[in-house]
């Protein structure tokens, strides 16, 4: 079987998704603060929080430990961690491996890559960035609030949708993505498919 280069077929959706990382990085450090080689920010303080649009979208500063829009992780930070470092790789791999399915499915496995890679950074390098803690122990920054109609489920009330970031939006629409054109998946190692499309 004669295998072709993927290379240039997934470097614009790398690219795409090395600038969406770095979009998140510039927003949660806008929020956060940073003081680097004598430029200063001050950021928001720990739960300061301004309006956008009205009260439906607000800037809220928040930080957690655990996963996407504040889900806990429990004691296994550490793993947590490698393991969105190593998702990361097989989803740079997967992109290459896949470098001919359908256009969405790579849209949005890049995204998935783009906010996996995000949040590690926060996790991997922020507790030391920020004098908070050890490698792999970073708080992950939130920001984007959104309010909801007040919703009570047992003896909780929600008023409005968990705080969260760039990176978990890009997993959030990604895998809306992979809902919709689920059909176009392509086997896991392969990209031949009875329901590929080769499309660009």
């Amino acid at each position: 079987m004669i295998r072709q280069s993927t290379s240039g077929q997934t470097t614009p959706y790398l690219v795409v998704a090395f600038v969406l990382v770095l979009i998140d990085q510039i927003t949660k450090v806008a929020v956060k603060g940073y003081n680097l080689f004598g430029f200063r920010h001050e950021g928001m303080h720990l739960g300061e929080s301004f309006p956008v649009f009205g009260e439906i979208v607000r800037i809220t500063f928040v930080e957690n430990p655990g996963m996407a829009f504040g889900v806990e992780f429990g004691s296994g930070k550490i793993a947590l961690t490698l393991f969105s470092l190593l998702a990361s790789f097989a989803l740079v791999y997967y992109l290459r491996v896949i470098s001919n399915a359908n256009r969405w499915i790579r849209i949005a496995i890049m995204l998935i890559l783009a906010g996996a890679f995000g949040n590690f950074i926060d996790r991997m390098f922020y507790g030391v960035l920020y004098d908070e803690g050890p490698l792999f122990y970073g708080l992950v920054v939130d920001f984007i609030q959104i309010d909801i109609p007040d919703t009570t489920i047992g003896a909780l009330t929600y008023t409005h949708w968990p705080v969260f970031n760039v990176a978990d939006s890009c997993v959030t629409f990604g895998m809306i993505l992979l809902i919709l054109f689920n059909k176009h998946l392509p086997y896991p190692f392969t990209a031949k498919s009875p329901n590929l499309e080769i499309k660009e």
